[in-house]
């Protein structure tokens, strides 16, 4: 059962607090954890100006930077990305046919949900050659600067080269719960699954089907086992990054978790997967009681 008319918010901070030092039991050299609500009230633990390579976390933040320039006019979600019908939405949420690093497409577009960094390098191209700039400049101005993200810059790929900080991320999971960049409309089309029958893989968690998608989300729905909690509900949005980073946000828990680590993803996956879903249960469970 998700939230509703019974259940009241409360933000228990010092429970917030015990909660997340699980990080300091898990087998990284550097972790920071916290977690937001849509009121900006915010826990952390360990340093939230430590800067870590966020790996495929960089994707929802390129495509929140896309949504942008969709809203100034610059680019449409229906533009075309190359010669094979697919358009800037296929792109977004893995439905272009691209492999996960391929040059050219692998399969028909809303074949299978093909998990791809060159999906989201197009989107970041041609937003690029839309909007006259180079795309780290762009994303910087349509989104780090305005939000204030002074620790983030992207450093190479779109899809998996931008450096931040906890402070930041949570900023920006603030931004996901209580948009000002983008109108409430362009984020719920963008937190909504994209082509929801597609089945597919997510590298380093299994196969689903559906598996949904939304433009530069996983959305959590029905998949299990996962890397977010048993008890996210099924709209939850997020990520995690190769580097051993995540982020989920759950607009109907009105809270969202970010937890941030320095050692990649497959030199501790099963032990990663258990304790990002033992956190989120525990942070979902001290962030709402029943009257």
């Amino acid at each position: 059962m998700w939230p509703n008319c019974c259940v009241r918010r409360v933000l228990p901070e010092s429970r917030h607090g015990a909660i997340l030092r699980q990080i300091d039991a898990w087998p990284v050299q550097h972790a920071s954890a916290g977690v937001i609500s849509s009121d900006g009230s915010r826990t952390t633990h360990g340093d939230p100006h430590h800067v870590y390579r966020l790996a495929s976390l960089s994707k929802p933040l390129t495509a929140w930077a896309c949504l942008v320039a969709v809203e100034e006019g610059s680019v449409s979600l229906d533009d075309p990305i190359g010669t094979t019908g697919a358009t800037l939405r296929h792109c977004l949420c893995h439905a272009a046919g691209y492999g996960f690093d391929s040059v050219e497409p692998i399969t028909p577009i809303e074949r299978r949900r093909i998990y791809s960094n060159t999906g989201i390098e197009r989107a970041a191209d041609h937003v690029a050659a839309r909007t006259g700039m180079a795309f780290a400049t762009y994303l910087h101005e349509a989104v780090f600067e305005p939000l204030e993200m002074t620790s983030s810059r992207l450093d190479g790929s779109a899809a998996h080269q931008i450096f931040s900080s906890l402070d930041d991320m949570l900023t920006f999971a603030l931004e996901v719960l209580r948009p000002t960049l983008i109108s409430a409309a362009t984020a719920n089309d963008a937190l909504s699954s994209q082509f929801p029958s597609l089945p597919g893989m997510i590298p380093g968690i299994g196969s689903f089907s559906p598996n949904p998608w939304g433009l530069g989300f996983e959305i959590h729905g029905q998949k299990s086992p996962h890397w977010m909690g048993t008890t996210n509900s099924p709209s939850a949005v997020g990520h995690f990054g190769g580097s051993g980073t995540m982020i989920w946000i759950d607009r109907p828990f009105d809270i969202a978790l970010a937890a941030l680590t320095d050692r990649d993803f497959d030199q501790w996956s099963r032990e990663a997967i258990s304790a990002w879903s033992l956190l989120s249960d525990a942070v979902i469970t001290a962030s709402t009681v029943r009257s």
